[in-house]
């Protein structure tokens, strides 16, 4: 096996291009922002409660609920339909399905104002599902296209061209937000908003498309009579959990990824309204955060690849956590209204943040064997992820519900990167294939 052709691995790495537009406005700068202002049942009376399902939320408390159940979806979802995807060798199909459907519900938040709450729940849900759906069937094609020594490089590639398109459109967005009046608002107006959430689901499907058409051409893992694909599919997991009960490196790294993902995935998606509401930074000074963080882990995924090609994957990844540790202690003890400090945490979250996305999925395409069931390995990897970010930010939603204070729900991740440190400590002791 050698590397894919250029062409290839440029096709592959535009799929983060064109998906990286969810992460970014729907899930970093401008829907959370617009969701806080716009889920409120009466301003005048309180600024955070709202009304869903004849129960009362604080509405942060209520998105991460919503974001927990769509990774819930997913990491239920993900393992049977990869496992189908493998044996058939349909994966192309599946991520087709939830690239259409992840963008399609981004188009459908343009319907989402103060009183189509429940419209602008489902869309987001069903947006997360999507993409998150998505991604599983997006990295299985890692080990397909790079030969082991060029994963860390083109697993980075990808996420640099995931930074500069989803920046891209972000700017594009911007020109509407900043200017309401070019779609006939004001500054009391929400097509602006809206409308960037419509430009989310165009950018999304176009260039996913374009994405799909360069990517290989799956070989089926299963062979002979496909009728009860269902169970066949199931039987396809059984393999591969025997075969990773034999790799204690791999199990020993998922199980160390699983805890320190929970307080990846939950900064992640957590950052804009803790900054927003807890923090009180103003929505402009936000934003230019979030546009730092975006481009700042541009460069830092290339230069924690090189790292790691010095000391290796899981001592990089070791010294990655302990700086998440140090931020998350920082981020406790941020002044309100502290816009520069607030700029400098954006900086070094940014910097190691696509780093180790990077790395650890580059880490499990290194210690999986060589196997055509690429999609059922990744799926254990993405299982794990999803239901780290699942506990993550449920956990971050109920502390802050119990406490009144995001900070102790960002205090208490550091617990989450203690645990995945010293479980990275025990993978590398594990005397199997090395990273």
């Amino acid at each position: 096996m050698q590397t894919a052709s250029k062409k290839v691995v440029n096709g592959w790495a535009m799929y983060d291009w064109a998906s990286s537009s969810y992460n970014l406005v729907i899930t970093s700068t401008i829907f959370p922002a617009y969701f806080e202002a716009i889920a409120v049942d009466d301003k005048n009376v309180s600024k955070t409660a709202v009304t869903f399902l004849g129960r009362q939320f604080e509405n942060t408390a209520l998105y991460n609920y919503a974001l927990a159940l769509a990774m819930l979806i997913v990491a239920f979802m993900s393992p049977l339909l990869s496992s189908i995807a493998d044996y058939k060798g349909n994966k192309k199909k599946f991520l087709n399905f939830f690239l259409t459907m992840g963008s399609i519900a981004c188009a459908s938040l343009f319907f989402f104002e103060s009183k189509t709450l429940t419209i602008g729940l489902v869309s987001m849900i069903i947006a997360c599902v999507g993409f998150w759906g998505s991604q599983v069937f997006y990295n299985s094609f890692l080990p397909e296209i790079a030969i082991p020594e060029d994963r860390d490089r083109v697993s980075a590639k990808g996420f640099a061209f995931g930074y500069v398109g989803s920046v891209l459109l972000q700017l594009i967005c911007f020109v509407f937000v900043f200017n309401p009046g070019l779609l006939g608002g004001d500054e009391q107006s929400t097509i602006q908003f809206r409308t960037s959430f419509l430009l989310v689901g165009i950018w999304w499907w176009g260039f996913g498309q374009f994405s799909l058409r360069r990517l290989p051409k799956p070989v089926p893992a299963g062979s002979g009579e496909q009728n009860h694909i269902l169970s066949k599919g199931y039987k396809e997991l059984q393999k591969v959990w025997a075969q990773v009960k034999q790799l204690p490196k791999l199990k020993r790294f998922l199980l160390a990824f699983f805890f320190y993902n929970m307080g990846v995935q939950t900064v992640m998606l957590v950052a804009t309204l803790y900054g927003k509401s807890e923090l009180e930074i103003p929505t402009d000074n936000l934003i230019i955060a979030i546009l730092l963080i975006q481009l700042i882990a541009i460069p830092g995924a290339f230069v924690i690849s090189w790292l790691s090609s010095k000391i290796g994957n899981l001592k990089t990844l070791m010294t990655l956590v302990v700086l998440w540790i140090i931020l998350c202690i920082a981020a406790f003890y941020l002044p309100r209204g502290g816009i520069y400090e607030f700029y400098a945490m954006g900086a070094a979250v940014g910097f190691i943040m696509g780093g180790i996305q990077s790395l650890s999925r580059s880490t499990h395409a290194k210690l999986i064997p060589e196997t055509r069931d690429t999609v059922s390995f990744f799926s254990f990897y993405d299982v794990t992820e999803k239901m780290a970010a699942v506990l993550g930010i449920f956990s971050f939603g109920l502390i802050t519900e119990l406490t009144g204070s995001q900070r102790n729900s960002v205090l208490a991740l550091t617990v989450f990167f203690v645990i995945g440190l010293l479980l990275l400590f025990y993978a590398n002791a594990a005397k199997n294939k090395t990273a």
